[in-house]
């Protein structure tokens, strides 16, 4: 791997996303203030980064617009598609400032937007980028499969170029990773058409009773080979509600049997210790369901082991 990936600088750039239009539960949107509130910047600064944060990625009101019936299986298509522009847009531009993006959400439903913007850094300069994708879901539903027609279920699928153009098409070109670079951690809930799509698509699926058998550690060296065996690196993504209740309760789509404090800071130590991260994502925080901020400061100190922080 090159010598000038992101993760191996020490300058890191955060970018918050304050989306909640590809979810039904409101909340998530206060993630990246819960995030910050925790002291990430000033945490990461004691690591030794230097740190900027770019604020928040403007996005639009629910309140402001009725989902009407012909947007039914894909609800604020528009609105999403804006701000995750905008996102491919500020991501590109850390990578070509030399920093690691730290992304803070927000719905799942921003990974579009980040993951558009690394891969076109990176495809310009003909590379391939991989995923590790760790969550309770799949999240590869299509608007004709999801049952909601919520755009947070989906947006694995829009990256492997499923969906509406306007998701697929951020930054001109689809699909933005190929499904052998993927590897998705945690999952304990999944759609029959995720299934299916999953299968078709010959998909890593590592679900909890892969974890349960083999244990985070085994399951996490397998699944970061898979992802770089071809690419020049990988963007990590983590869904709070991979995280069992009991230690994050402040999640939109809480689902018992998820991994523990131990196993979700072994992902993360797992990550950085690669060398092969590329950008990092926190997302589905809803501090409107929260307990004194756990989640939040969970959040904080998972992305603080993804970006160097040991015990010793």
């Amino acid at each position: 791997m090159a010598n000038n990936h992101p993760s191996r600088q020490r300058k890191a750039t955060i970018v918050g996303v304050p989306m909640d239009l590809g979810a039904d539960r409101r909340g998530v949107d206060m993630g990246p203030s819960v995030v910050r509130i925790a002291g990430l910047s000033a945490k990461l600064t004691e690591l030794g980064y230097t740190v900027e944060d770019i604020g928040n990625v403007p996005v639009a009101l629910a309140e402001m617009r009725r989902v009407t019936d012909t947007d039914a299986r894909h609800k604020y298509l528009s609105e999403v598609a804006k701000s995750n522009e905008i996102l491919a847009n500020h991501v590109e531009a850390i990578l070509e400032q030399g920093a690691l993006p730290v992304v803070l959400g927000g719905d799942h439903s921003i990974a579009i937007g980040s993951v558009a913007g690394i891969a076109a850094y990176y495809r310009r300069r003909g590379h391939r980028i991989g995923i590790i994708w760790i969550d309770a879901h799949a999240d590869i539903n299509t608007p004709e499969s999801s049952p909601s027609g919520n755009i947070h279920g989906m947006p694995l699928a829009v990256l492997l170029g499923y969906g509406p153009a306007l998701l697929t098409q951020i930054g001109g070109f689809a699909p933005k990773v190929r499904p052998e670079d993927c590897a998705i951690i945690g999952v304990r809930q999944i759609d029959d058409g995720e299934r299916q799509l999953a299968r078709q698509l010959g998909l890593r699926v590592y679900t909890m009773r892969d974890l349960d058998e083999r244990g985070m550690s085994a399951v996490m060296d397998e699944a970061l080979d898979l992802v770089t065996r071809h690419t020049i690196g990988f963007h990590a993504t983590f869904d709070m509600d991979f995280v069992d209740p009991y230690y994050a309760p402040g999640v939109g789509t809480p689902v018992p049997g998820g991994g523990t404090y131990r196993e979700s800071h072994l992902a993360m130590e797992k990550i950085h210790d690669s060398g092969n991260m590329l950008s990092v994502e926190m997302v589905e925080i809803n501090a409107v369901l929260d307990t004194h901020n756990r989640t939040g400061e969970l959040g904080a100190e998972l992305l603080l082991s993804a970006l160097g922080k040991k015990i010793l």
